[in-house]
């Protein structure tokens, strides 16, 4: 994969809308995140700097502009680093 993209569940997992990467793969394959709008079902998809991700989690519905791909699953105040929240409320 190039070095400006990445998975898109790798990425969930990194910014901490998931606590473990299986988790953040199976949000997407049940239907839970869009990607710029459109529905992703796939783990892997690539995204990259900008996309809008958008997220209904269980207790709130978050979409958020990607500003960073990161390379670990940091502490959150890292984790924040990864995105803009652009709607929704962290619950």
């Amino acid at each position: 994969m190039r070095d400006d993209r990445q998975r898109l569940d790798k990425w969930l997992w990194f910014a901490r809308f998931a606590r473990t990467r299986t988790l953040a793969a199976r949000l997407v394959s049940d239907g839970y995140v869009r990607v710029n709008g459109t529905r992703s079902d796939n783990p892997a998809k690539a995204i990259g700097l900008g996309d809008v991700v958008t997220v209904a989690a269980q207790h709130a519905t978050l979409a958020v502009r990607v500003l960073d791909l990161g390379l670990r699953r940091g502490p959150s105040e890292e984790a924040k680093g990864l995105y803009e929240l652009l709607s929704g409320e962290a619950g």
